[in-house]
């Protein structure tokens, strides 16, 4: 049986293993998320050998109550596999995303003397309850979807970012429809599909990250002036931001508190962005968003939104914009005019709060 397992999952081996090797020699990561992704492989090797074992039995009717625990298993691992890629790779996310797929776990189990959702026959074949037993694909797809959701919400909208959350939707997309086509056959390529899309998605990220800021995940400083020069024709705006009270938050909480309130920020501006709309960490709590081929309209609705979402939090910043309809200003007098705007919102805070700006 070991023989059989290794010849029908060595494609998988490889690739967790050299997923491993990379993790382990990756610099560009936070500690706990390179943790987190480790867990994930060791997740999807063990589910390997679950699948492997749950039909290599399959076909042995003495095996029926094995089969069906085994099953229980499978079933819940794909939603709890889903929520743990989604608490590895997606920044500030609470524990709370795996109840779901847990109250799932809890069905599965219970179906085991009750066929709720599922039951073993006689003959150990596999029967889905005829409602109840897609409870475990729709979580999965819409744990899947929402995966996908976050990743481009807080993406750059670059087209490498986006080619790779399209390649990860397509791999869970197959790992949900593709056992309705082909069946049992197909349950052990599922485990291998994972592995595939979330190295290949590690990888694309590597490969982006000398454009990143590392804690915040928005482009960094060496893209925005990249950009700010490749791009000059189609640039028609141009938003400052700058974070008031870090130095505050730095001296009386630490640094830590410092990258949360930056993180927390940047976020905020991620979800902001719309198509043509790029944010840069250009600075320690500067940041910058250049506007390509967007119409004044789009600019202030961009502005309102940054406004909306920092307002939600208990945090606070500057903000300031210029927008040229034609080539009457350049891109540097753009930049001039929006950190002025910038500049004296910023004083007005000042002003207004009676904060000492020598603090700040």
């Amino acid at each position: 049986m070991f023989k059989e397992y290794l010849l029908q999952n060595w494609p998988l081996i490889l690739i967790l293993t050299a997923f491993t090797i990379s993790l382990i020699s990756t610099v560009f990561m936070e500690k706990k998320r390179v943790v987190r992704l480790h867990v994930i492989n060791g997740l999807i090797l063990v589910l390997s050998i679950i699948v492997f074992i749950e039909f290599s039995i399959a076909k042995n009717p003495d095996y029926r109550h094995i089969r069906a625990f085994l099953t229980a298993i499978r079933y819940s691992a794909t939603p709890l596999l889903l929520a743990m890629i989604i608490f590895a790779l997606v920044k500030k996310q609470n524990w709370f995303i795996f109840i779901p797929a847990l109250i799932l776990t809890i069905l599965n189990f219970v179906s085991i003397p009750t066929g709720i959702i599922f039951l073993i026959d006689e003959t150990n074949s596999l029967v889905r309850t005829p409602v109840s037993g897609f409870l475990p694909y729709i979580a999965s797809g819409l744990y899947g979807a929402f995966l996908i959701y976050l990743l481009i919400v807080r993406s750059n909208k670059r087209f490498i970012e986006i080619i790779s959350i399209v390649f990860m939707a397509l791999s869970i997309a197959s790992g949900l429809v593709l056992p309705f086509i082909f069946g049992s056959d197909y349950s052990s390529m599922f485990c291998v599909t994972m592995a595939i899309s979330l190295f290949a998605y590690y990888e694309l990220t590597v490969l982006q990250l000398t454009k990143k800021d590392s804690l915040t995940e928005l482009l960094n400083r060496h893209a925005y002036y990249s950009d700010l020069n490749s791009y000059d024709d189609e640039i028609t705006a141009v938003i400052s931001i700058d974070m008031n009270g870090l130095k505050r938050i730095n001296d009386n909480y630490g640094h830590a508190a410092g990258d949360e309130a930056l993180t927390t920020l940047a976020l905020c501006f991620s979800r902001s962005l719309k198509r043509r709309q790029y944010g840069y960490r250009v600075g320690g709590d500067e940041f910058m968003i250049l506007c390509r081929k967007n119409s004044e309209e789009e600019v202030v609705a961009l502005v309102d939104r940054i406004r909306k979402y920092v307002g939600e939090t208990k945090y606070s910043c500057s903000v300031g914009y210029s927008y040229r309809s034609n080539k009457e200003k350049t891109v540097d007098d753009l930049v001039k005019e929006s950190d002025v705007m910038m500049y004296q919102e910023k004083n007005l805070y000042y002003q207004q709060s009676g904060i000492d700006r020598r603090i700040i």
